[in-house]
């Protein structure tokens, strides 16, 4: 599922409130950067005796080395596997043992890049790969990292990549705050890559199943692949199976040491925090990390789109239909009026495809519109989507979508349509903003993409300024065939002649 966008909400909540109030809002942030260029963010909540944790590194799969996509879900996967002293019985000897495996995988792949090797000798090498991988598990204290945050209270423990970052987030209670700043210095001072090899056979398994014919991931990913010809947003976040399969501890450790690097990380802390004592603590456990350069990320560079794209794949899985039109990067100007024109088409209690695909004319089940995919560092694109209704067909439901934006773009919308497009927002970031878990999220997010969280508030000026006309203007602008491109997925059509094979003689 493709989460929503935090800065739309945020943005539209925070116009809703006094200047007063953002203004004692922001006096609750402290911030700081250490000398080796780690940034910190801190919100105090002392509602509740819990604090909320979240690292965010400034590189995900847009960064993975062409050839070895998927490097960034695999480093993520491995956020909790320990380090030199948590996570292991005997580490010199885990080591070593893990020495060994790297030299048995050397093995394998010469046998592999020689062509003539004879299945005997993939079963000897697969053989002592086993047993090299079988005594390094031997040496393990399996989860102990993980177990330490559990047993002291830790909740809502996450780690994933997306195109744009690898996050770790949990939280814990107050009274154990050192603790986290233990086991996350350690994690960057000293990581192990321990359960490198089992993690990427599960990513391998679950890349291929993302192409299984009957995943609604491949025509996602078909759409990418056929939007996007330079950038690698076209990439699977997920990587391609082949990458994947060929993926090995020093590709992971030369990523980490370009760009999980503290002037590429922002820490979020949020709920019962003493910045004072925050402060020394990070002082403590993370001021000893070394200095590197923050790394050069890529620009992003895409082929100018002047024409439809389209791509059809078929199968028997239910009919599918995706619509992307690209759009520019989530920091410009144009942001707000997207936000409020993918709120207004695709909202699923009061959009205009609710009302009209499922409720009234009942040509599809399901619909969703989407302001940035796969996310919003660079072009992207704005997606609509739908699942049409059994008996009923992928095109009937691209030409209601379509109908739906020509009128978009043909008028501005009535000032009801726009009122409701707010409250609808309004709702979600209340909700949102009682967790300290999503606000710990969107403060490194917002530091990152546009260069101070406080822009998290500024935005808020753009939506209370948003007209009708700016939402036509920018439908208009972008909502067009010459950034379009169509996915589809459908059942196989039937042989031309097919009709007719049952009469000859």
């Amino acid at each position: 599922m493709i989460r929503l966008r935090f800065s739309t909400l945020l943005c539209l909540g925070a116009m809703l409130v006094s200047a007063q109030e953002l203004r004692d809002y922001e006096r609750k942030v402290t911030e700081f950067t250490l000398s080796n260029g780690l940034h910190f963010i801190l919100l105090e909540r002392h509602q509740v005796p819990v604090v909320s944790f979240h690292t965010y590194v400034n590189a995900g799969a847009v960064e993975d080395p062409s050839g070895k996509t998927g490097l960034a879900s695999l480093i993520a996967r491995l956020a909790f596997d320990g380090t030199e002293s948590i996570g292991t019985r005997n580490w010199p000897a885990e080591k070593k043992a893990l020495e060994d495996v790297e030299t048995a995988f050397d093995h394998w792949d010469d046998e592999r890049s020689k062509g003539s090797a004879t299945p005997g000798e993939f079963a000897v090498v697969q053989a002592a790969e086993a047993a090299a991988l079988s005594a390094a598990f031997q040496q393990q204290n399996p989860d102990e990292y993980l177990r330490a945050i559990q047993e002291n209270g830790g909740v809502a423990i996450d780690s994933r990549a997306t195109s744009d970052s690898i996050e770790v987030s949990y939280s814990l209670p107050s009274n154990r705050m050192e603790l986290w700043f233990m086991l996350e210095s350690q994690h960057m001072l000293h990581p192990v890559l321990r359960d490198f090899y089992r993690e990427r056979q599960k990513l391998l398994r679950d890349s291929a199943a993302s192409f299984d014919p009957k995943s609604p991931a491949r025509v996602r990913q078909a759409l990418l692949s056929t939007a996007f010809e330079q950038l690698s947003y076209r990439n699977p976040v997920l990587g391609w199976p082949n990458d994947v399969s060929d993926l090995r501890t020093a590709d992971a450790k030369a990523y980490l040491d370009r760009y999980c690097v503290p002037a590429n990380t922002v820490i979020a802390i949020v709920g019962d925090v003493d910045p004072s004592g925050a402060r020394a603590f990070a002082d403590k456990y993370f001021g000893p990390v070394p200095a590197r350069p923050r790394p050069l990320l890529p620009q992003g560079q895409e082929v100018p789109q002047n024409g439809p794209k389209a791509v059809t794949l078929w199968g028997t899985a239910e009919p599918r239909l995706l619509i992307g039109y690209k759009r520019p990067p989530e920091n410009d100007r144009d942001d707000a009026a997207l936000d409020a024109v993918a709120t207004i088409l695709g909202d699923r209690q009061t959009g205009w495809l609710q009302k009209e695909l499922i409720e009234d004319q009942q040509i599809a089940r399901n619909v969703e519109a989407i302001s940035d995919y796969p996310a919003g560092r660079f072009i992207n694109l704005f997606v609509l989507t739908a699942t049409p209704a059994r008996d009923h067909t992928v095109e009937e439901s691209r030409k209601a979508i379509e109908e739906a934006v020509v009128r978009l773009q043909s008028r501005p919308v009535d000032a009801e349509t726009l009122a409701r497009t707010r409250n609808v927002l309004r709702g979600r970031f209340l909700r949102l903003l009682g967790s300290n878990q999503e606000l710990a999220s969107m403060l490194p997010s917002f530091y990152a993409n546009y260069g101070d969280w406080r822009k998290l508030f500024a935005l808020g000026g753009a939506y209370e300024r948003l007209t009708a006309e700016d939402i036509q203007r920018v439908a208009s602008t972008y909502l067009i065939p010459a950034g379009e491109t169509v996915a589809t997925f459908t059942s196989m059509p039937a042989p031309a002649n097919a009709s007719n094979s049952g009469g000859q003689q």
